[in-house]
């Protein structure tokens, strides 16, 4: 199994208020997998089929003001990379949270707003 490499997108989450209805499209339209993620609650992890690993996640919203659509880019240092967000003319939407796994991960926003996350894989 070959590893991502740092600063690629390797991730990506949507978010839904109706999960049901968003496992039974994604999966009729594309053949997605879903399973509950055992480290966070209201979160199903994506797999595409054949593939080793997960992919992506949705993530359960309580209302529709959170629904969303994200890609999340694996980087070496979440907190670097949100400095470096601010000094690039970005903004932080989401300081660093880490889950009780040890996966860290912020949202920023780009110079027009659009957001994104970035992630570091809890270790090993």
């Amino acid at each position: 199994m070959s590893v991502p490499a740092f600063n690629t997108v390797t991730w990506f989450q949507v978010g839904t208020d109706a999960p049901e209805e968003a496992r039974r499209f994604y999966g009729d339209m594309f053949g997605w997998k879903f399973a509950e993620d055992p480290d966070t609650d209201g979160y199903d992890l994506v797999s595409y089929p054949g593939a080793d690993m997960p992919s992506g996640g949705i993530s359960h919203q309580p209302d529709a003001s959170g629904n969303h659509a994200m890609f999340l880019v694996m980087v070496e240092d979440v907190d670097a990379t949100c400095a470096q967000t601010e000094k690039s003319g970005g903004k932080i939407a989401l300081p660093a949270v880490t889950t009780g796994n040890g996966l860290k991960f912020a949202y920023v926003e780009d110079p027009a707003g659009n957001r994104f996350g970035v992630f570091t894989p809890p270790a090993p």
